[in-house]
């Protein structure tokens, strides 16, 4: 897919509040959209931890005018498709379709947002949807880690709290208190709609306008910022075959600079077969069948971390291990061979990443809200190709400094096979 040029990138911001953001591709068939709403499980409390995850599936349960098998059919009738999802900041509300339906498609969406019945028996339905996904996902030990891990790191914290709640607030979650919520987070300053593909920006912009005149202005939310990290060990034992582990720390936020050299860092350290952490600790010692790192970038925060699924016999050296390879990016800067083809295999990962229309929808969609400004691929494979192996080499010893690293394990109970 060729690069959008700024010629086609398009932004309007209405009275609303709500801004409209595209990148128009003539040569596809295709539109990807995605109504984006600032508003994740960081925005909850201890209270009501799960309940933006709990509307996000309540929103697809009816509305005044539609019943839960008409949204399903609504696009699936013409070939396209529409789903959600709830991170720890955003809950995105998007859909697939041909070119000719877009209008069916952002009526879909807006009708789901404004018009939503929250019917009581639903819910009740729902609620037991969702303590099904929650059992699997503490089933999941390689899903269960990642959730301590995060309240590890964010103790006390919003960030640190479970996207899908927990069985207390899940079922202690009312009708009231959801809509409630509703009303508080689901405010047109609050909304991007995001769009790539054979796209009419002037049109998306008159149906948005249209459909989504009801929706009322409202705060922005006041976010408590993070506690600077500190390092920490805690050992979770549970009923699975294998042990799993995390080991990572706070790292950059959306708009830091250095996430570039970290991003370059993350692809050296665990992305693929090819990276230090898969090469030692899987292809040489062949303690772990899956070992990767990971990054994730936010308002104001941000976290690094490894994970490893290993037998529990081989826990203390999978850690050791791992904590050799981050003090080894410590001790010397990577070789300039070494920085040129991590670059390569980024920059060809990334923009293969951004084929499709829909991966094209959600960067255009971050960079509005989290940057708001445009940056076309080519200027962010400039960004990239400008890092030095010195400013890696600082990310490094900044994020891998041993005083700021936390381990997560969790473990097989004593007598488990």
């Amino acid at each position: 897919m060729a690069e959008p040029s700024n010629q086609s990138y398009r932004r309007t911001e209405l009275d609303s509040g709500i801004r409209v953001v595209t990148e128009r591709i003539p040569h596809v068939r295709s539109v990807s959209i995605g109504a984006w709403v600032a508003v994740g499980s960081r925005d909850e409390t201890e209270l009501n931890n799960g309940i933006s995850h709990y509307i996000e599936h309540m929103m697809f349960k009816g509305t005044k005018t539609a019943t839960a098998a008409d949204i399903a059919q609504s696009l699936e009738s013409v070939g396209g498709q529409i789903n959600a999802f709830t991170g720890k900041e955003l809950t995105c509300y998007y859909a697939h379709v041909l070119d000719q339906h877009l209008p069916r498609a952002i009526g879909v969406i807006a009708d789901i947002l404004n018009h939503s019945l929250f019917d009581k028996d639903e819910m009740d339905k729902e609620r037991r949807v969702i303590l099904d996904e929650l059992n699997n996902i503490v089933e999941t030990p390689e899903e269960l880690i990642h959730d301590i891990f995060w309240d590890d790191l964010f103790p006390g914290h919003p960030l640190g709290y479970p996207i899908i709640g927990n069985k207390k607030t899940i079922k202690a979650i009312d009708r009231g208190t959801l809509v409630g919520y509703v009303n508080e987070n689901y405010t047109s300053n609050r909304l991007t709609i995001s769009a790539a593909g054979n796209v009419d920006h002037d049109e998306l912009v008159r149906l948005v306008d249209e459909l989504f005149s009801g929706l009322e202005r409202g705060s922005t939310g006041a976010y408590g910022r993070p506690q600077a990290p500190t390092n920490g060990h805690n050992v979770v034992k549970n009923g699975a075959i294998q042990a799993h582990l995390c080991i990572g720390t706070h790292a950059y936020t959306y708009r830091d600079p250095k996430k570039f050299a970290l991003l370059i860092l993350n692809t050296l350290l665990g992305a693929g077969m090819s990276s230090r952490l898969f090469q030692n600790i899987r292809e040489k010692h062949g303690i772990a069948y899956s070992v990767y790192s990971f990054i994730d970038f936010m308002f104001d925060s941000g976290m690094f971390g490894v994970y490893l699924g290993t037998d529990r016999q081989n826990i203390e050296r999978s850690v050791e291990l791992i904590c050799n390879e981050l003090e080894s990016l410590r001790k010397s800067a990577i070789r300039s061979d070494e920085l040129e083809r991590t670059k390569s295999q980024l920059k060809g990962s990334l923009m293969l990443g951004l084929e499709g229309t829909a991966s094209r929808m959600t960067r255009l969609a971050k960079m509005e809200i989290y940057l708001e400004n445009y940056y076309t691929l080519d200027q962010t494979l400039a960004e990239l190709d400008s890092v030095t192996a010195a400013e890696v080499f600082d990310v490094a010893n900044e994020l891998f400094d041993p005083s700021r690293l936390h381990t997560t394990i969790l473990r097989p109970k004593s007598g488990v096979n």
